[in-house]
């Protein structure tokens, strides 16, 4: 890999930012867009060896350009380059800001423009939704349902967040599963954390119970795991063909159910326009929006787990 006088000086400003675990790892993207597009040519040759050159209104614009476009992408996305999204523009421009600002230039104030949120979904459609799992717990489940249903019954009845979600682990659930305890994790950079314990409706309780039965059978040849949410088959992290950077995950490594679950299994098998299709593909868009939609149906029309 070439050597950038810029990006070591620009690794130095980064290990002395004092920001959070998410800010890091956004932070961490834009760092590695900025190489690949300095590997590419693709930025001003001045940029190479000064990092105020790289922070620059010149590299910047042509930067951000190709980011946005999806050029610099490090893994395929549906066998393509996709553009990203506008939730994600809007992150890269706050880091660059932040960027600019810890290494002592004027900062341009590129981010800060809204972001529409997603729908949140409607009282009515998550009553559908909890119909709907009733059905699946009648009748036989795939693995992947099986688990899709747990995760949105526990969802419906506790609206935790997907960073929430995805950090549950089995000493989280009572005997009988009859709660579980979720620790919030605010956003937007608050160090301050509230938890407490929901109660879990019959319907959450029976979807564990199927999903934990099968969870248990996963575990055996890894001794078990203190994860509520496995994955299913085997997977891989980092950019396939590129050598050492590729770990080949083997099977019941603990997964986000927030993205394995929906993108990987219910919503390609789903028919579309069903409420398992819908359902899937809310979560496979994260699990904020059904979260927002089912605190506020608990505080509007009372919890939307006892129906």
């Amino acid at each position: 890999m070439p050597e950038y006088s810029s990006i070591a000086a620009l690794d130095a400003v980064l290990a002395d930012m004092r920001v959070g675990k998410a800010r890091r790892r956004q932070l961490s993207m834009v760092r590695g867009e900025l190489l690949r597009a300095l590997e590419r040519d693709a930025l001003p040759v001045g940029a190479r060896r000064s990092l105020q050159r790289l922070l620059g209104v010149e590299t910047l614009t042509v930067y951000v350009r190709l980011a946005e476009s999806g050029a610099l992408r490090a893994r395929r996305v549906a066998g393509g380059q996709s553009a990203s999204s506008a939730a994600t523009n809007e992150v890269r421009l706050q880091c660059l800001d932040a960027l600019r600002a810890a290494y002592r230039l004027p900062v341009l104030q590129l981010g800060g423009a809204p972001v529409d949120l997603q729908p949140t979904p409607e009282f009515g459609t998550l009553a559908a939704l909890r119909r709907q799992l009733d059905q699946h717990l009648g009748d036989s489940m795939s693995p992947g349902l099986t688990r899709l249903t747990a995760v949105l019954a526990l969802l419906l009845d506790a609206a935790p967040r997907s960073g929430e979600l995805v950090s549950l682990r089995l000493s989280d659930l009572t005997p009988g599963h009859r709660a579980v305890y979720v620790e919030r994790r605010p956003q937007r950079g608050s160090s301050r954390s509230d938890a407490d314990w929901f109660e879990l409706s019959p319907l959450s309780r029976a979807a564990l119970d199927r999903w934990l039965a099968l969870c248990e059978q996963l575990t055996l040849r890894a001794h078990g795991t203190s994860r509520l949410w496995v994955s299913l088959r085997p997977n891989h992290s980092g950019t396939l063909g590129s050598g050492p950077s590729t770990v080949i995950v083997p099977l019941v490594v603990p997964e986000d159910p927030a993205t394995g679950a929906g993108r990987s299994g219910a919503r390609r098998r789903a028919r579309p326009g069903s409420v398992r299709a819908n359902a899937a593909g809310a979560l496979s868009r994260r699990a904020r929006p059904c979260a927002r939609g089912c605190r506020r149906g608990r505080a509007g029309r009372g919890c939307v787990s006892c129906g």
